[in-house]
């Protein structure tokens, strides 16, 4: 392809004719080069953002059924609000995840969150961007800003623009603010992790009558959640809905 922009500087070839042959030869040249891979183990597969049939059979995949507050799979009885909920309602309202975190889920968020593979937020946004609901706003999980320079980039950022999109829902980077630095949640118990966030998340703003869409990439015990979703509904939000590529469905 370098040859033939060097023949169209050197006029041998017209402008037109080469551009007419890089856009025809550009995409399947690159395919060949750089082909698509699954986004759990690399494997080649036949387009971007696809699984391979090994990773996909053993994804989890989750529907808008389950409790009708934290959408934890109930079998017979989904759509009712599980036992957890009623005694400890969460301060969000809603779930919405598109699989259950297991082996292949959690590759796929680390990659994209240490390994920084930002094109694997397009691929969570894929699954998820039909199952959002209309007239809301997206406002990701903001990362202190510590660890925002110390890692480059925050990954619900990322995953909150693809899903701008997909859906021109508008994000809002400015209005959650982290404004204390909370130590990793690896390792922590429920009660450790609610005491690690409190009071670590801030509004600017008003958000009065808003539906918000939280986005995060991984759903464990929600403390970060629930700490986020106070401060959204005091700042007027009238609805929050947790949007994440993947959910913990049993305590281990």
């Amino acid at each position: 392809m370098v040859g033939i922009w060097c023949l169209c500087r050197r006029r041998e070839v017209p402008t037109i004719v080469c551009v007419g042959i890089v856009k025809t030869l550009g995409r399947p040249l690159i395919d060949f080069m750089l082909p698509p891979r699954c986004p759990g183990c690399a494997a080649i597969v036949e387009n971007d953002h696809r699984f391979c049939v090994s990773c996909w059979s053993a994804l989890t995949f989750l529907t808008s059924e389950g409790c009708a507050r934290c959408s934890i799979p109930l079998g017979s009885h989904d759509g009712l609000t599980c036992g957890r909920c009623l005694s400890d309602p969460p301060a969000y309202d809603a779930v919405v995840a598109a699989v259950a975190y297991g082996d292949i889920a959690k590759r796929v968020a680390l990659r994209l969150k240490y390994a920084r593979r930002p094109g694997l937020a397009r691929t969570m946004a894929a699954v998820l961007a039909d199952r959002l609901p209309d007239d809301a706003v997206l406002v990701p999980v903001p990362l202190h800003r510590w660890r925002l320079w110390g890692r480059g980039f925050n990954q619900s950022v990322a995953i909150a623009r693809a899903l701008q999109s997909r859906r021109a829902m508008p994000v809002k980077l400015d209005h959650l603010r982290r404004v204390r630095a909370t130590p990793s949640m690896r390792g922590l118990d429920p009660a450790q992790r609610r005491a690690a966030v409190r009071g670590a998340f801030v509004v600017q703003g008003r958000l009065d009558g808003l539906h918000v869409l939280l986005v995060d990439d991984v759903l464990t015990t929600g403390a970060t959640a629930n700490a986020c979703a106070k401060a959204l509904k005091r700042a007027g939000a009238v609805r929050v809905t947790l949007v994440c590529w993947a959910r913990a469905i049993r305590d281990d």
